[in-house]
């Protein structure tokens, strides 16, 4: 049982919690003698770990109370040794331990928790974290294994549990060399490699703290200059786009995981930071949270394209990082304009209220729990309902579209995003979430994808996606995202509502090529397949849909419909499956309903409609009226629809075409409703493209630019 030397408690005795907050400035020229560092520690703590709450309030006192009991057993069984602080983490543990010491300087300064101001406890964690740093982060050891541990996992936590613990002299010395052995100044003098987007708030958090553990200007300073390349807009590499895509790893979509650690660094920066010498002055960042997070946030959950490897971590992981999203927006919130908070508390509080599955105000987290709890509460604040309407971002590949009871998102891969990405012994069955990967929810569907879904479902029937059954070894393909296919084409067009989206897709390690469409209406997404060809001596298959589910399906001529989840129309034979898969220790029912193209296909092709949410009766009828979408084209030069109810017509040339008195003179996408016509450059190369509709030409200049952006122009 570990007992704090006599020494210790002299050097420690008395300090309360606001002592800490307000320790002793070393002497130096770098440590200016003034509150400047003191108020930011202050601030610090009421930010990161607690404020705004009655802590004898439940469901505070329950919670603050549990932290206590944890840090003192931390505390008593703490045994420093020559491999390991506790006998059950052997070093170098970079996220327990750490983490560890960190629950103890929260217990320390947190009202409630029995140990508040308690000298022994922070005798304790100076202690441990000396140990820690002599044993494993000492100033000149070699840095192994995952940078990432050296210069942002372990360099946090030990210093957070330094400034909020105030641990003395030499012990704050020591560290802080080891800080910059390992982070130094020069780490943030490039903006590239691992020094980007999520990582550089990381590394910039990493360096405020340890402005404040010594009261150095100067990394203050750095640490908020340092942010700067992180709001410009970029066109390739790391960081957010102009369509609001989020890219980490170069090729990968991210605003789920990376995105998330980005959003709570910088509003964590702004907060502290708020009022001070230092205060961040650039605001970029308040666009990204409607552009570029709320779009992937549905029901308070995060959805999983654009969640990179991560998906597989835990079950309701979605719904964790949804949260993370919320506590980030409202804490950003605070620093907005009226209005922005406004609308962000509205959008939060219909997150809240909405995510039944794992409910956010049951978290054990005081400090957002305090800050939601206020929102949910304010009976002037309305819950916001689910937005209505259609996201591209082709640049991330990625499409979300909303409708009235139901929601669905696409994710694709092209040459400048990955079919997946694995790496550190995660996700390494992934492969197919490129190739199409259609997600869709409709009422009481928000754990569809939580619930264990990844460790059990097929890898090979991934549902949307067209897959080369040809197996794969895990983690096929390079890792970090390293799996782009060759094709360019990759996008589509949308007028806000509806939208038009194509993939010419190429197959993970396969001689599969097709051409894919999407055309998401109102009711239901009308899905072509055409140029389906291989030659890997497997058959190729088209998953119209795999569900996480035991429900009852009905399969009639021409349609199917499973209860309680939605409808399918399909032109052409369709097989289906019912099982029960195991994975992670647990086993989850499946329905999955596929199209089989044979062995080594030569131009096949599909027509299928997915009715999202639609009874059995709406599904029969849509299929007993042929009329209600004309497919005007299914070919490898063209996809095209006709969908008179809408006044709609939608098509993607893969090649110069036409189609419905609908004409492009090179590939692009054009979707055309009532008076309006939108048109898009997927390739991003056309340096001029002439579109003809009903008589009337269109020329348009300069969509290479654009992004893969659309342009809408108004009919005579």
């Amino acid at each position: 049982m570990h007992r704090p030397t006599r020494r210790s408690l002299l050097r420690l005795g008395g300090v309360t919690a606001a002592g800490v907050l307000g320790a002793l400035v070393p002497a130096g020229p770098a440590h200016t003698p003034d509150d400047s560092f003191l108020r930011l520690r202050r601030r610090w703590r009421e930010v990161t770990v607690g404020g705004g709450y009655d802590p004898a309030a439940e469901p505070y006192r329950t919670w603050l109370a549990e932290l206590g009991r944890t840090a003192a057993r931390h505390r008593d069984t703490m045994a420093p040794g020559r491999g390991s602080l506790w006998p059950d983490q052997a070093f170098p543990s970079f996220v327990a331990t750490p983490r560890r010491l960190r629950a103890m300087a929260q217990a320390y300064v947190l009202e409630g928790t029995g140990l508040t101001g308690d000298a022994g406890l922070a005798a304790a964690v100076a202690e441990g974290v000396d140990h820690y740093r002599r044993s494993v982060y000492a100033d000149g050891a070699e840095a192994t294994g995952n940078w990432w541990h050296w210069q942002i996992g372990v360099p946090k936590a030990l210093l957070d549990a330094a400034v909020l613990a105030g641990v003395p002299e030499p012990v704050s010395a020591r560290l802080r060399d080891a800080v910059d052995h390992f982070v130094p100044e020069r780490r943030l003098g490039q903006y590239r490699g691992n020094s980007t987007a999520a990582n550089r708030v990381d590394l910039c958090l990493v360096m405020l703290l340890r402005a404040m553990l010594g009261s150095d200007y100067g990394k203050a300073a750095l640490a908020v200059s340092a942010l700067a390349p992180v709001f410009r807009l970029v066109g390739e590499g790391d960081g957010f786009y102009r369509d609001g895509s989020f890219i980490q790893h170069t090729h990968v979509p991210y605003q789920g995981a990376y995105g998330v650690t980005l959003l709570t660094g910088l509003a964590t920066m702004f907060a502290v930071l708020r009022g001070t010498p230092w205060e961040v002055s650039d605001q970029n960042v308040f666009d990204m949270v409607e552009r570029s997070f709320a779009p992937f946030v549905r029901d308070g959950a995060c959805m999983d394209l654009v969640r990179g490897r991560s998906v597989g971590r835990k079950p309701f992981g979605d719904h964790e990082r949804g949260r993370e999203i919320a506590a980030a927006v409202l804490l950003l919130g605070e620093g907005a304009s009226a209005a922005e908070r406004a609308r962000w508390h509205a959008m939060v509080k219909g997150w809240a209220v909405r995510d039944t599955y794992r409910p956010m105000l049951e978290h054990p987290e005081p400090a957002f729990h305090a800050r939601l709890a206020a929102v949910v509460d304010d009976a002037s604040v309305p819950a916001a309902q689910e937005p209505v309407g259609h996201r591209l971002l082709p640049m991330s590949a990625r499409a979300v579209h909303r409708r009235p009871g139901w929601c669905a998102a696409l994710s694709m891969a092209s040459s400048r995003i990955g079919h997946y990405e694995h790496g550190n012994g995660e996700n390494l069955r992934g492969w197919h979430t490129g190739s199409g990967m259609l997600y869709w929810w409709a009422a009481g569907h928000g754990d569809q994808y939580s619930d264990d879904f990844w460790p059990t479902v097929d890898p090979y029937r991934l549902p949307g996606t067209m897959v080369s059954t040809k197996r794969l070894p895990d983690g096929a393909g390079g890792d970090w995202g390293d799996t782009c296919p060759p094709g360019r084409w990759v996008g589509g067009a949308t007028d806000g509502t509806y939208a038009t989206v194509g993939q010419h897709l190429n197959g993970l390690e396969s001689t599969m090529e097709a051409f894919r469409s999407w055309f998401f209406l109102d009711d239901a997404i009308v899905c072509l397949g055409a140029g389906i060809t291989a030659e890997d001596g497997v058959p190729v298959e088209t998953v119209v849909d795999n569900r996480r589910t035991g429900a009852a399906l009905t399969v009639r001529e021409g349609w199917a419909h499973l209860e309680g989840h939605g409808g399918y129309v399909v032109r052409g034979p369709l097989r289906t499956l019912r099982e029960r898969r195991a994975g992670g220790g647990v086993t989850r029912d499946y329905v999955t309903l596929w199209i089989d193209h044979g062995v080594d296909p030569r131009a096949a092709g599909y027509v299928y409609l997915l009715m999202p949410g639609a009874g059995q009766e709406e599904t029969r009828a849509r299929a007993a009226d042929p009329g209600w979408v004309r497919v005007l084209a299914n070919t490898d030069r063209l996809q095209a629809v006709h969908v008179p109810s809408l006044g709609l017509t939608a098509a993607n040339f893969w090649a110069a075409g036409t189609a419905g008195g609908l004409t492009a003179s090179a590939p692009c996408a054009v979707l055309v409703r009532g008076d309006t016509l939108t048109v898009s450059d997927p390739r991003c190369d056309l340096d001029e493209l002439t579109v003809t509709w009903a008589g009337e030409t269109f020329t348009f200049d300069g969509l290479a630019g654009r992004e893969g952006a659309a342009t809408t122009v108004r009919l005579r």
